[in-house]
């Protein structure tokens, strides 16, 4: 997810540029209690605004956090965990090859425009985005579409990938066949991305009167997408206001949804950019829950009674190395040298959260093809000095980007973990020239174009499979690496044209080898993000994917 992912990143930042709409600053909160004094509304603080209203213009999880209460896809992941589950699916299936899968939907689902869900409108939504022109080809506007199904019906630029997608059909009301051109990696777990969840067909008639535009990296999203009002989906809560002054989306209990319906009324998330801000906001009774708890405030919370439950660990947090901006970091023997020179344990122990690990490989050990055997890189101070000799280098000059004015899962705190490793770089005798930069777009724009030689960022999975995080960086030449080694490239890719689980598995381990001998960057941990509630809520499952279902959540 969920857009940690630089070159996906622009599609965020983009949306709050344009299309704003006019709004006034009274709170959601107003009217949050009954007359009987019990509490009908929910507010949950994230970190940052959503993009978009329509999830299949978007890539980021602040987006999808608002979105998947009120969409959902043909397969779920079970509460609380990576398993995949029947969605808007009761059960699904492919053939031997992986390249036909049929789905056999519920029956009685309503879309919350009133529409009934069939499979004619499963098949509407993918040949919607199978169809789509213009600044709708962008990557990043249809992000998730072109990762998981390629590219459209006519692609418009070459850079495009060919389209896998190749048709849907429904075969009678309630079973949906959707045909790809090759096995994918990227299948099942695609068809669980919110990005692919399933709309109203009359609300997509009226998306398709609405255009998106660009100009250079500023995109303008479709009206519809900025404002509450025409999205229809098919969750147990439906989207009512977007409040953009005072930075709150509200949601409203479905009454017609056709599972468990939601136990709150209201809900209503809100942006608070600050650790700190979100934390005194639960503590002054404003909020209900929070996201992204700094680790420090873990204990101090847990002490006052606040539920704060953690996260299973799903991401991977790296420093990046960009060949391109930096001749130097062609040398392999330096890359090692800034591999040994940091020293991870001391970034786990003193910064993550209690259940963060050392990572020695681009993907977290609880991920299928997570491997044993990969080429190790210890911590090592007089190993990285020798290594920096060996290469000439021994004067190693070399800019170190870090971003400002943000939190992510794998990153609590930027500029600690940046000084911590800007001072041990600089004990193996490498001059770190730091350079801050505002998250967005600024250093996420810097950091895909390369222009970074040393920089920090990570990645939450999707879904459990090695594709989804070893593809996402090295299944072919990416300007934030700026390397191309055909050994890497091929070995990363083989697991992805594999049916089978089993094998694909075993090629992820091979790859994850291939990767860490070549070493494009340094992973460095992953760690289990806290969320947190006030002293009277029952918290829905915390989810490893950051996939919480807020209808689970209820008042004491």
């Amino acid at each position: 997810m969920r857009i940690t992912k630089s070159r996906v990143a622009r599609a965020i930042t983009a949306a709050v540029a344009v299309g704003l709409i006019a709004t006034g600053c009274s709170s959601e909160r107003d009217s949050d209690n009954k007359s009987d004094g019990a509490k009908d509304t929910f507010v949950f603080a994230g970190a940052g605004d959503p993009g978009s209203l329509d999830p299949a213009l978007a890539s980021d999880g602040e987006t999808f956090r608002v979105t998947r209460q009120a969409f959902e896809a043909l397969l779920e992941h079970e509460s609380g965990g990576t398993k995949l589950v029947g969605g808007l699916a009761e059960t699904w299936s492919s053939n031997d090859e992986g390249t036909v899968w049929t789905f056999n939907l519920r029956k009685g689902v309503k879309f919350h425009d009133g529409e009934a869900f069939n499979a004619a409108a499963v098949c509407a939504n993918y040949d919607h985005w199978f169809n789509w022109t213009g600044t709708y080809q962008s990557s990043a506007v249809s992000y998730y579409w072109q990762t998981i199904m390629g590219g459209f019906a006519k692609n418009e630029d070459k850079e495009t990938p060919e389209a896998n997608y190749k048709s849907c059909t429904a075969k009678d009301e309630n079973t949906a066949v959707i045909e790809v051109k090759k096995p994918s990696a990227n299948l099942p777990g695609g068809f669980s991305l919110n990005a692919l969840a399933i709309h109203s067909p009359k609300a997509l008639a009226e998306y398709k009167k609405q255009d998106a535009s660009a100009k250079g990296d500023a995109i303008t999203y479709p009206k519809y997408s900025q404002e509450a009002g025409t999205v229809a989906g098919t969750g147990p809560y439906k989207i009512t206001k977007w409040n953009k002054g005072n930075k709150e989306v509200t949601l409203q209990r479905f009454d017609g949804y056709w599972g468990e319906k939601a136990k709150i009324k209201n809900l209503v998330f809100r942006t608070i950019d600050t650790e700190e801000g979100r934390r005194q906001a639960l503590q002054a009774g404003d909020i209900d829950g929070y996201d992204l708890v700094a680790p420090a405030d873990v204990k101090t919370l847990e002490d006052q009674g606040y539920v704060v439950p953690t996260r299973g660990v799903f991401n991977l947090f790296y420093v990046g190395m960009s060949q391109s901006a930096n001749k130097a970091l062609k040398k392999k023997e330096v890359r090692q040298a800034i591999a040994q020179a940091i020293d991870k344990e001391n970034l786990v122990k003193t910064q993550l959260p209690e259940g963060g690990k050392v990572a020695d490989q681009f993907m977290p050990d609880t991920i299928a093809g997570y491997s044993k055997n990969v080429t190790k890189y210890p911590f090592d101070t007089a190993a990285a000095k020798g290594l920096l000799k060996k290469a000439g280098e021994e004067k190693l000059e070399i800019e170190f980007c870090y971003p400002t004015e943000v939190t992510r899962p794998y990153m609590p705190a930027p500029q600690d973990l940046f000084e911590l490793m800007k001072a041990d770089l600089e004990k193996a005798g490498i001059t770190v020239k730091p350079k801050a930069m505002k998250w967005a777009p600024d250093y996420l724009d810097a950091t895909e174009a390369g222009s970074c030689a040393l920089h920090m960022l990570g990645w939450t999975g999707d879904f459990n499979d090695g594709y989804n995080f070893i593809g996402t960086w090295f299944a072919e030449y990416d300007k934030q690496w700026g390397f191309k080694d055909k050994k890497v490239f091929d070995a990363v890719n083989a697991g992805s044209k594999l049916g089978k689980a089993d094998e694909r598995v075993a090629a992820y381990e091979k790859a994850n080898e291939a990767i860490m001998d070549y070493l494009p960057g340094v992973p460095i941990s992953s760690s289990p993000p806290a969320i947190a509630f006030a002293k009277n809520v029952n918290p829905p499952a915390v989810s490893p994917l950051t996939q919480e279902v807020f209808s689970e959540a209820s008042f004491k």
